[in-house]
């Protein structure tokens, strides 16, 4: 690099450094002095900040000065004006009220605005001082606006005052009416003194003051302020509300109605606010009877329902209301209309309308079960909406309100078509007229009277599907809403369901007149226009259906609370062969729908409807399992062959297997039984416990002494797994000494165990067992207790009976009705009825519950408590039937309950864990499902054999001789001819007994008695008896006797099914010798 350029290159650096340095000051210099303006305006900001503060802080002392001054003013002014003898001027009053509203707060001019409430209506009541009226400022021309603006500013200062109140208070109370009374004295010109004489001539101009007034409030929320106030004073057990307080509120809630001339706006604001409060119109009907009639003169009931018969308007105002306040507004609608005859009658169609709608718009949330989603309503159940539980001391007014709906007195009006007709040939004797129709009463029971007097009647004719009534007509239109409205209510009002059914069945002749409407409808009546109308989604079938299921839903309650006389000899409602035509009709509806694939795919209205007709049905089937009224084979239905339903079973068809679970009595008995022991069978084969070519089933060896057989057997068999329970096994039976008894248990010692095991428990003595009074049937013994591991004990016995049902053995042991239902499982089920089965318990404690039930005195006289006194082991006990049941007395209005209470106790109560354990131990050998598809009296025969007279020919058939003995035999042939010719059926029991251990044949005929019964010939006794052998085969077959057996007599192996016959050589001696062998039971023993 030369030295220019060297030259020139420092010069360029030295002057970069020099403008650096130039640079830097620079930006030094701006930073500063922006940091001096920055602090310049702060401190400008500040001294605003201050000025402003100043002035807020001047302006809020001054206020607070001014606010001071001017209450100190007002307080002087009300002194002043308690104390002077002369009267205020309105003007005054006027000026007075705007400065104390330039400065009021609730809070703060609570007693100020009290005072000046109480001096504007003292104004008002001075006589002949028209300065002295405050209203008289209305008339002024400089100050009219002015005081409309100040009336209306103090009085929805009141109604925010009445917001806040509590009426139940007494304090409040006054103030409630204070403030009442403002809005009471200028929403209305009727009290104004100024108007009178003759200034009667400004009274429509006033009017419109009154109504600018009212409008104002109304758009205000005028409306929710009466509304709050009601609720606080009305929604409690005890109104806290006076007759004046109540009076005042419901007039002003009337004013705005009637001066729009109830336009819809208004009617909707009415309905939605006060028509909604709970049980308003009793109140009204309780403490103010005169407003209810102001209600009629206007015809506003009418009113209502034709503006909520409009399905928007209606929708509108439910959703406005939700599902509490909803049920509130029907409640007082019911109540309304049951008070209203005449509109009813006329406005039937709409009032029916109206009620399904709301019903339908609260269903919509009511659910089946608890969630995180729903809360409790006392009288919807689950409900998924929130629920006011403000509501609920008010409740038990709303459900006697909504009770007017299921009274005798709506009933009558709504159903009075179905009623109109005759069913006798004199006429239907009337409701007692010294009997109320109100539903208040709580629906009071059917008195013997009444009974006499409807029985007095001419017999009717017995009613038959005939058809011939259009489906279409107005009349089945009618009916079938009214049926949808009730439906709609049964499953809405979840809680008092029972309540619903049991007034609409107080009525004797609606159920019986409903079925004869049912019966006319269609060309034919009956069952097809029914199932085409499963088949048809249109409104007009589902309102059918719903008659239908209406018409089951109430018959099944009432069957189920008569009793057997009421069902039979009185036959209350329904003849016993109306009962046969309406079954007929219940079991081919609910085959059809089955069968034909209904069932299977049904959910929401479908599937209650089934489940409606099946529970009518299985009500009605039960009662005649019970005792019974149909013909023989009356459920059986002959268009269903059991081999094509047994082949759809195996191929797990699911119309077959909704069959077996619903309604397995149209299968013939003796089909059913098979299809058990097929499954029995099929699940033998799956756990291998049946000998097959390849392999043989597991064995389990039990040793047992004869004199400690019960203790031996339950220490043995009590460890053993379900499975092994199930499996073989062999018992060998020892002595004391333990020395074994002769004999190789193929089985037929193991039946004998069992029948002496089964013996034993239920030998009443033992005290496991009790026998009932009368026919001596078999259930747990409430003290069973006294033994020491007895509920051990008890699921032993249900598995010793369990293993003798799994196996086909019948053991001789007759069980109470009541017990059998609890074992197939029945006390579960909503059909159940405890007092049905009670007679089967006690008979004698049955007849005297009923007449506790039929008792028309006042049953406190006799006594009785909601408890059970019972002597136990000598001692008195006292069984409370609910917590505290010894402290209340049972009333005419708990006596059916009291019933009910009773009948449960004796009959599962006492006995419950016994129960229990006893169906443990059963069902871990029997599948529930497997013995469903039997009834009470089926499941006793599966137990002990059939009932039926012996079939000695089928006991020939399958017979098996030994020792020489053959079906020619001379001794053979008098034996079968003895039994059929000579014995009565009750010794040919007692053979039968005598060889098998039980006196019944088995259900399927001896083709299936197990080990087969056999007839031996023997020659010595049976100490010396060592079996068959050549030589006593040749003598026995050719009637060779080494002496005379005359002096022997028959004996027996049971375990064996086996009789061991001498070969007598006189058909007398052999018919003396069995006859005496059989009545002293020689028999049972081992060979």
């Amino acid at each position: 690099m030369d030295e220019y350029q060297y030259f020139i290159c420092r010069s360029k650096s030295s002057g970069c450094k020099m403008f650096g340095t130039a640079q830097s000051s620079k930006a030094q210099f701006l930073d500063k002095a922006r940091q001096a303006r920055e602090e310049r305006r702060e401190l400008k900001e500040r001294e605003r900040a201050a000025i402003q503060i100043q002035a807020l802080v001047r302006r809020f002392l001054c206020r607070c000065w001014l606010q001071r001054e001017i209450r100190r003013e007002v307080e002087d002014f009300f002194e002043i004006n308690e104390s002077a003898s002369s009267k205020r001027s309105a003007l005054s009053i006027f000026k007075i009220s705007r400065k104390l509203l330039f400065v009021f707060r609730i809070k703060e001019d609570k007693e100020r605005f009290e005072k000046l409430c109480h001096c504007i209506l003292n104004s008002m009541d001075v006589e002949n001082e028209p300065k002295v009226w405050y209203v008289s400022l209305a008339l002024s021309k400089d100050l009219t606006l002015l005081w409309i603006k100040q009336i209306k500013d103090i009085l929805w200062f009141c109604c925010e005052f009445l917001k806040q109140l509590k009426p139940d208070i007494l304090q409040d109370s006054k103030l409630v009416n204070l403030h009442l009374t403002m809005l009471v004295t200028f929403t209305d010109t009727s009290t104004w003194k100024i108007l009178r004489g003759k200034g009667e001539t400004l009274r429509p101009a006033m009017n419109h003051i009154c109504a600018n007034i009212m409008g104002h409030l109304n758009q205000k929320g005028f409306y929710s302020v009466l509304q709050i106030l009601l609720t606080n004073g009305l929604a409690r057990s005890r109104p806290s509300l006076s007759k004046g307080t109540l009076t005042a509120v419901f007039s002003l809630a009337l004013r705005p109605v009637i001066a729009a001339q109830f336009s819809d706006n208004l009617l909707r604001s009415f309905l939605i606010h006060i028509m909604s409060v709970p049980a308003i119109v009793t109140h009204l009907a309780t403490l103010t009877p005169e407003r209810l009639a102001v209600l009629e003169s206007h015809d506003l009931f009418r009113k209502f329902i034709l503006f909520l018969s409009r399905e928007a308007q209606c929708r509108d105002v439910c959703v406005c209301l939700e599902g509490s306040h909803t049920l509130c507004l029907l409640g007082n609608l019911i109540y309304l209309g049951s008070l209203n005859d005449k509109v009813l009658e006329d406005e039937t169609a709409h009032f029916v309308s109206v009620l399904i709608h709301m019903l339908s718009y609260c269903q919509k949330y009511v659910s089946q079960k608890k969630s995180n989603l729903t809360h409790w309503h006392p009288v919807l159940g689950w409900f998924s909406q929130t629920v006011d539980y403000g509501l609920n001391e008010s409740m038990p007014l709303l459900t006697k309100q909504l009770q007017h709906l299921w009274g005798v007195h709506l009933i009558r009006i709504l159903f009075s078509d179905v009623l109109s007709k005759k069913l006798v040939e004199t006429q239907d004797p009337t409701y007692p007229s010294g009997q109320t129709a109100s539903p208040q009463n709580s629906l009071p029971m059917k008195n013997l009277f009444k009974r006499a007097f409807q029985k007095s009647a001419s017999v009717r004719n017995i009613l038959k599907p005939v058809g011939g009534k259009r489906v279409d007509s107005a009349e089945v239109q009618k009916v079938c809403s009214i049926c949808v409205l009730y439906q709609t209510t049964l499953t809405t009002l979840t809680q008092i369901r029972l309540q619903i059914l049991t007034g609409l069945t107080y009525l004797d002749d609606l159920l019986p007149k409903l079925w004869a409407f049912i019966c006319e409808l269609g060309p034919q009546g009956g069952l097809k226009l029914f199932l085409e109308c499963l088949n048809n989604d249109t409104e007009e079938s589902k309102r059918l259906l719903a008659m239908l299921m209406l018409f089951c839903d109430c018959s099944r309650h009432l069957i189920t609370i008569l009793d057997e006389i009421e069902v039979y000899e009185e036959q209350i409602s329904f003849k016993l062969e109306e009962l046969v035509t309406i079954s007929s009709f219940l079991n081919s509806f609910v085959f059809k729908m089955i069968w034909d694939g209904i069932v299977e795919n049904a959910k929401g209205e479908t599937l209650e409807l089934f489940h409606s007709v099946h529970g009518w049905l299985m009500i009605l089937y039960e009662r005649d399992c019970r005792r019974r009224f149909a013909p023989e084979d009356h459920w059986l239905r002959k268009d269903l062959k059991p081999s094509v339903l047994f082949q759809e079973l195996d191929k797990d068809k699911k119309r077959a297997q909704l069959l077996l679970q619903y309604i397995p009595h149209v299968i013939p008995h003796k089909n059913r039984v098979l299809l058990f022991r097929n499954m029995v069978t099929k699940e033998k084969e799956k756990l291998g416990l049946v000998e097959t070519s390849s392999a043989s089933p597991h064995v389990t060896h039990i040793t047992i002494r004869r004199s400690r057989m019960l203790e031996d057997g339950y220490e043995q068999l009590r460890p053993l797994t379900q499975n092994l329970m199930k499996g073989v096994i062999r018992v060998k039976f020892v002595n004391d000494l333990g020395v074994d008894e002769a004999g190789i248990d193929q089985d037929g010692v193991f039946k004998e165990f069992l029948e002496e095991i089964i013996k034993k428990v239920f030998d009443p003595a033992l005290n496991l067992f009790k026998t009932t009074s009368g026919d001596e049937r078999l259930y747990p013994s409430p003290t069973s207790y006294i033994h020491e591991n007895y509920l051990q004990l008890f699921e032993f016995v249900g598995e010793m009976l369990g293993k003798a049902v799994y196996e086909g053995i019948v053991v001789d042991v007759p069980f109470a009705s009541f017990f059998l239902s609890q074992l197939l499982g029945h006390r579960h089920s909503s059909f159940y009825s405890s007092v049905d089965e009670l007679p089967s318990l006690d008979s004698e404690f049955y007849k005297n519950l009923t007449s506790i039930k039929r008792y028309d005195g006042d049953i406190s006289d006799l006594g009785l408590t909601l408890s059970y006194d019972e002597d136990v082991m000598g001692q008195l006990v006292c069984h409370e039937l609910i917590p505290g049941g010894k402290t209340i007395p049972v009333t005419n209005e708990n006596k059916i309950s009291y019933i009910h209470l009773m009948a449960h106790f004796r009959m599962h109560t006492q006995i419950k864990s016994q129960t229990a354990a006893l169906i443990s131990g059963f069902r871990s050998i029997i599948k529930p499902e497997w013995i469903r598809m039997f009834s009470a009296p089926e499941l006793q025969r599966l137990i002990s054999g059939d009932n039926a007279e012996i079939d000695l020919e089928d006991l020939k058939k399958h017979t098996v001789y030994y020792g020489g003995f053959h079906g020619s035999h001379r001794v053979i042939i008098w034996l079968w001819d003895i039994l059929a010719n000579d014995f009565s059926p009750e010794e040919r029991a007692m053979f039968l007994k005598f060889v098998t251990s039980c006196s019944r044949p088995p259900l399927l005929g001896f083709a299936y008695l197990k080990p087969p019964f056999s007839i031996r010939c023997v020659e010595v006794s049976d100490d010396q008896d060592t079996g068959d052998t050549l030589g006593s085969v040749l003598r026995g077959f050719f009637t060779i006797r080494k002496k005379e057996p005359g002096g022997r007599l028959p004996t027996s192996s049971t375990c064996f099914n086996l009789l061991k016959l001498p070969n007598y050589s006189k058909k007398s001696i052999l018919r003396e010798k069995l006859r005496y062998a059989i009545s002293m039971n020689t028999g049972f023993e081992l060979s």
